[in-house]
């Protein structure tokens, strides 16, 4: 069953490492099996409070693919230069 993570991009603490960080993760992302199907883009509030900044889904061919790509070591760079650089929220949703 196909996964999807969702992420917002709440803050940019550091642009410029951010901006590192988003020229070298689609690479890493398409080696581990994941596809952009948002990323960025204007957003439109149909409902509710949320007034998200930047959100980006990246749909995976299962779960246990977006958590092994996650937790890979040829991620966790990448991974710790947008921890560094952003405040961000993440779900992973299985899903049609």
């Amino acid at each position: 069953m196909p996964a999807f993570l969702i992420i917002e991009i709440v803050a940019v603490q550091d642009p410029e490492l951010y901006a590192k960080y988003r020229d070298s993760v689609s690479p890493n992302l398409d080696a581990g099996g994941g596809t952009y199907l948002v990323r960025g883009g204007p957003t439109e509030i149909l409902e509710g409070d949320w007034r998200p900044n930047r959100i980006v889904v990246v749909r995976f061919h299962s779960a246990h693919k977006a958590r092994e790509w996650w937790n890979s070591a040829a991620h966790a760079e990448l991974k710790e230069m947008r921890q560094r650089s952003t405040r961000t929220n993440m779900i992973l949703v299985e899903g049609v």
